[in-house]
């Protein structure tokens, strides 16, 4: 609307407040005790005040701060300076308290407005534009109390302030429930995830397709003991964590591919003649980060980098030993790696590389659950070897990470669509706001005294306070 309603008023803040100033501009000596309590930005949220962060001024330090800036209960507290800058709340401390000029105090004259009505109000999207592209500065952007005091308000009557002050309340609320609901989907997700990889590898998922292609479904054949090294020859007993299908095998990783850790034998590590080649080197932060599957790198080795180390083709699986423990993701490039971080290379005919990674994220967190009693607690290439997987046929193991894939696809796509619906909600407040300071959120009421008379008694009633001074001066005199 082009207008603003009958009744409404253009003012400027000074104009609707007894008093705008801000805290001492001398940051003075605080600390976790004291005698009052020392408010700066860092204390101002978006959600109120925030008091588990704050800090307190000796008693003679406060009286000099108060004296110039006295905030009480009902004022707005509003930052002025620094990256929040824009954020309003109400005062809720009924108690004295000092402040640094990172926070303006706004006091309303309660016969035009409150401090709820003013606090919405800078909170509004035009309110913020407006004021905060008038920020001077370089280094630390800042508000001037002359700009805040020239900030245009178009006011309505204060019954009518009372009324959009409380449908935004109730508006905000359901707003704030709704952010609640949707908040905790991403907290779930990761629940979800790991209950459809548990369903997944004690053979729940496939239980149906299982049934319509027994007839059908070849056994895995380990490898032989000739083509394992030694060193990762089975050893110990091994009592398997839950029951799964009769025609799946408790297998270790050297039964059925290549297991072994990445090489870095050059010293020192940081040899600027190993990088900067055409060889990808990958390190256990980026494994960490890829999203199961690893393009990205940030370094490369040289010829001379690749000679002392070695390429792993695309579709080894890579765990993690060091930093970030038992973090997997699978080479969609051919890559050097660290002995910090351990390849598996499936037989084609064995194992399907995403069913072993999907797996080792099932037993990322409890290791030993899938080793023999006599492998070692910590994560080493040893304890890798030892660890047994619930292996199926590889038709099954591709069966299931298909399964795995297309349930975690849906609940991926209810994150996306929480993460939508939650930007929606914020886009909705700030045009609700909007829509309330042009007055088109609530019915007006030709009964209300118009706020153009409020704001003429208060300039009247000013005007005779400031002619009783003068004749007391001229008196005095």
């Amino acid at each position: 609307m082009s207008a603003f309603p009958k009744g409404w008023v253009t003012a400027n803040l000074a104009e609707v407040c007894k008093l705008i100033t801000d805290g001492t501009h001398h940051s003075p000596k605080n600390g976790p005790s004291g005698a009052y309590k020392y408010v700066t930005a860092k204390n101002i949220r978006p959600w109120g005040l925030d008091l588990s962060t704050i800090t307190y001024v000796d008693a003679e330090t406060h009286a000099q701060i108060f004296r110039r800036c006295p905030p009480a209960k009902g004022d707005v507290l509003y930052i002025k300076d620094g990256a929040t800058t824009g954020i309003a709340i109400v005062n809720p401390l009924d108690e004295p308290f000092s402040m640094l000029s990172s926070v303006a105090l706004l006091k309303p004259l309660t016969d035009v407005t409150s401090g709820e009505f003013l606090c919405k109000f800078l909170n509004s999207p035009d309110a913020f534009r407006q004021l905060t592209g008038d920020m001077t500065g370089s280094a630390i952007r800042r508000l001037t109390l002359t700009t805040i005091n020239r900030q245009p308000i178009h006011l309505p009557p204060l019954p009518e302030q009372r009324r959009i002050a409380a449908k935004i309340d109730s508006l905000t609320g359901k707003s704030e429930r709704a952010r609640d609901h949707l908040d905790h989907i991403p907290r779930l997700v990761e629940k979800y995830k790991q209950a459809v990889l548990a369903a997944a590898f004690r053979g729940d998922l496939t239980r149906e397709w299982r049934q319509k292609k027994h007839r059908d479904l070849v056994a895995v054949v380990p490898r032989n003991t000739e083509s394992i090294a030694k060193k990762y020859l089975a050893k110990g007993v091994f009592a398997a964590p839950y029951v799964v299908p009769q025609t799946w095998q408790w297998l270790r990783l050297p039964d059925v591919g290549q297991l072994d850790r990445g090489r870095s034998r050059h010293r020192p590590r940081d040899d600027e003649r190993l990088f900067g080649g055409a060889y990808p080197f990958i390190q256990t932060g980026e494994v960490r980060q890829a999203n199961r599957f690893l393009a990205s790198y940030s370094q490369t080795y040289s010829s001379f980098g690749l000679a002392q180390s070695r390429l792993w083709p695309i579709g080894t699986v890579c765990i993690t030993i060091a930093a970030n423990i038992a973090e997997t993701a699978i080479l969609a490039i051919a890559a050097c790696f660290p002995d910090s971080v351990v390849g598996f290379l499936a037989d084609d005919d064995k194992a399907d590389a995403s069913y072993v990674e999907f797996f080792m994220r099932t037993a990322r967190e409890n290791l030993e659950a899938f080793a023999p009693a006599t492998a070692q607690k910590n994560i080493n290439l040893d304890t890798l070897a030892a660890m047994r997987a619930p292996i199926p046929s590889v038709a099954e193991q591709q069966e299931i990470v298909r399964q795995i894939e297309l349930a975690f696809r849906w609940i991926d796509r209810i994150v996306s669509e929480a993460t939508s619906a939650r930007r929606l909600i914020d886009r909705l407040d700030q045009a609700m706001l909007a829509k309330a300071f042009r007055g088109e959120l609530v019915p007006q009421d030709p009964n209300d005294e118009p706020a153009s008379a409020l704001l003429e008694r208060i300039k009247a009633e000013r005007g005779a306070t400031r002619e009783t001074m003068r004749k007391r001066k001229v008196v005095a005199k």
